[in-house]
């Protein structure tokens, strides 16, 4: 009777061990307003051929010695083999495909734009390659969230993974902040930092700030991308006016600016092309499903100089990571974060962990002259007035002939700060003073205007320089001078400089736009050969030159 009952409840164990379900999580998450009632994940295609007897057949109960000898059996040994697990996912580009949600719809706006990402493989490579260092970052705090993994691929939307972009509304970094909505999540812009560059922080504002349209817009994804773009106001205003005269209210149907028409569609369409590279023959830029760099907070201010030293680092490199400062060390009163690739970040660990924190930036004692104040001297050595009061314990404007002040200084040349405001600064006077003689043999296709951009020098001055006229047009092989900067200091300084293309609006005035863009009135005017005599008019187009890091404070 015993051996009647444990050998029913072997069989049923035996049963239990082997009955598996093979699930299937290929559902996506239709971007639509219906689509996100459903839930993402569900097991399609589950069969329960664990109980066939002939596919699964029960283990022989005679054959197992525990039972003849009286041993007290382990369930595991009745089970079968396991089955080999999968192979870890090494490459991030799969990670980010098994998770992806949204569909692309066949109408012609998705058409259209992946019809021009397919064309330019060249650029998704190339755009790929500059969102490695921060692809994984990024991933991760979207799966902390459980959002839809299609997220990832807004910043080749927004500003093709550059974090150095700035578009004509003041938007910035590769989640393109525009200043008010950085600074109501969280991100601050001042004088030494622009918190929209720093990509960490702006990851973690971007997501609030669209977890925040998607709730308001009751879950309907693709009106909160179209409001990311464009507001949450307009696209409120274009489901009302849908409602009120009985149309649909899905985004398809809105009326909304020609950007945003264009916007959603190109990243459903970026959706489709990862979901389905081997049909349309992509080849994405391969990153490895690992962590790129790693985030280190610091409690006190660092010369950025120091730290790249410290980190074993070239200090061009650490900066082009951590983008967000404008100036030769982290903001006084922060953050004082860095983003460092993962064997860096260790030797710069232990390199503050046996350093003192007033070793990380360097000093230097002034004595006030007659005359001067707070602002002169901060402008002569190159940092702030609140810095200076804060080291200072000053609480005013108001200082003494004769006092001295300790003074927070750049322990290196501010041409070593590649990437900083004031190096951009400095290497422009030093270029309006006298630069270097070169010669450029005319291509196919060039023009006076895209020379000038190349170069960094204004077109009438390169027109003057070989006695031509801004208009005049040039011949394959013809020979130009022109004064400039060395090659590779113009590379690095144009590495800064991003093209604007600004629409005139009612009000405007070159003053106006020239403040706006921290740029002058005469380069506005070289840029659009034009004259300040001459009015401008609302919708007149003007194509800018603008310095990200000038435009920040």
């Amino acid at each position: 009777m015993k051996l009647k009952v444990l050998t029913s409840s072997l069989i049923a164990l035996a049963a239990f061990s082997v009955t598996g379900c093979q699930t299937t999580d290929n559902n996506r998450l239709v971007a639509d307003k219906q689509s996100n009632d459903k839930q993402p994940g569900a097991a399609v295609g589950q069969q329960d051929s664990a109980r066939d007897p002939v596919t699964n057949p029960l283990p022989d109960l005679q054959a197992i010695p525990e039972l003849a000898s009286g041993t007290r059996i382990n369930p595991a040994s009745l089970a079968r083999e396991p089955v080999d697990s999968p192979p870890p996912i090494t490459d991030l580009w799969q990670r980010i495909r098994q998770q992806l949600r949204f569909t692309a719809p066949d109408n012609p706006r998705i058409r259209a734009q992946r019809n021009w990402y397919v064309s330019h493989p060249t650029y998704l490579k190339r755009v790929g390659k500059r969102a490695e260092p921060f692809l994984h970052l990024i991933v991760e705090a979207i799966e902390q969230r459980d959002m839809p993994m299609d997220l990832v691929l807004l910043p080749i939307v927004e500003s093709a993974f550059d974090p150095f972009a700035y578009s004509h509304g003041s938007a910035s970094g590769v989640w393109q902040f525009i200043p008010g909505t950085a600074r109501h999540y969280g991100l601050d812009i001042n004088w030494w930092y622009d918190g929209r560059r720093d990509v960490y922080a702006a990851t973690h504002a971007a997501l609030d700030y669209l977890d925040y349209l998607h709730e308001y817009f009751d879950g309907d994804w693709l009106h909160a991308l179209a409001a990311y773009n464009s507001g949450q106001g307009r696209v409120g205003a274009a489901i009302r006016k849908n409602k009120r005269v009985g149309k649909p209210t899905d985004f398809w149907s809105l009326d909304l600016p020609r950007e945003t028409r264009a916007y959603v569609p190109k990243l459903l369409a970026l959706s489709d092309i990862l979901t389905n590279s081997e049909r349309y023959g992509i080849i994405w830029h391969p990153i490895a499903n690992q962590p790129q760099l790693q985030v280190v907070e610091l409690p006190a201010q660092i010369d950025l100089a120091k730290a790249a030293e410290m980190a074993d680092l070239p200090l061009e490199t650490l900066h082009l990571y951590n983008s967000a400062y404008n100036r030769w060390s982290t903001a006084p009163e922060g953050p004082h974060r860095l983003l460092l690739p993962q064997p860096n970040a260790e030797t710069f660990q232990t390199a503050i962990e046996n350093s003192d924190p007033k070793q990380w930036l360097s000093w230097q004692r002034h004595q006030i002259q007659s005359g001067e104040s707070l602002i002169t001297i901060a402008k002569k050595y190159h940092t702030s007035v609140a810095a200076i009061q804060r080291v200072n314990d000053i609480s005013s404007h108001i200082i003494r002939s004769g006092d001295h002040l300790l003074i927070p200084v750049a322990s290196n040349e501010l041409s070593d700060y590649s990437l900083s405001q004031d190096q951009r600064l400095q290497a422009k006077q030093q270029q309006q003073r006298k630069g270097n003689k070169a010669e450029h043999i005319v291509q196919s296709g060039d023009t006076l205007w895209d020379l000038s951009r190349t170069y960094q020098v204004g077109m009438r001055e390169l027109a003057k320089w070989n006695g031509m006229a801004p208009g005049d047009f040039l011949r394959p092989g013809q020979k130009l001078v022109i004064w400039s900067q060395d090659q590779q200091t113009v590379k690095r300084q144009s590495s800064l400089i991003r093209t604007v293309n600004y629409q005139v609006r009612n009000g405007d005035s070159l003053a106006r736009i020239a403040s706006k863009f921290n740029v002058s009135i005469g380069e506005i005017e070289q840029w659009n050969n034009i004259s300040r005599q001459r009015y401008l008019q609302p919708g007149q187009r003007l194509t800018l030159k603008v310095d990200v890091t000038n435009v920040s404070g």
